[in-house]
């Protein structure tokens, strides 16, 4: 029954905030499931941290290596593409968020960024959807 009340409560909440953030989630979900398909296997969702700020949208093992994802939604061709919106200042957030979450392994596996970009173009109900793997290398 609590579980069921949970459920209710995620999907309501999901429902409300600014259009960009709906769209954001719906992003975030739709490349999910479609890394799934090409054999990622998940094992973080909007990892976030008390040492640092920002989130990383996905963490995920494809093969051997740790995959650490940021997903980029748009709904218009017209203005940067999406994977342009991880500049240096969000690379540099993300790279303190995940060495957050590489301290906390056992071991050090193999790891990269990779940046999915979604595109709702239209009215269509499946995005356009671009995979960058090993989009920026650490300096």
């Amino acid at each position: 029954m609590a579980l069921r009340w949970l459920d209710r409560l995620t999907a309501s909440t999901a429902r409300r905030g600014p259009a960009h953030q709906r769209t954001g989630r719906r992003g975030e979900e739709y490349a999910y499931f479609w890394l799934r398909r090409l054999g990622y296997v998940m094992v973080a969702r909007n990892f976030r941290t008390a040492l640092h700020r920002g989130e990383i949208d996905l963490v995920a093992w494809k093969d051997d290596i740790l995959c650490f994802i940021e997903v980029k939604t748009r709904t218009s061709l017209d203005v940067k593409p999406a994977g342009a919106a991880v500049d240096r200042d969000k690379q540099r957030e993300l790279m303190r968020v995940a060495g957050d979450y590489l301290r906390h392994l056992p071991a050090a596996p193999q790891w990269r960024f990779d940046i999915v970009s979604v595109y709702y173009v239209g009215h269509s109900s499946h995005p356009h959807i671009e995979v960058f793997e090993n989009a920026f290398t650490v300096s």
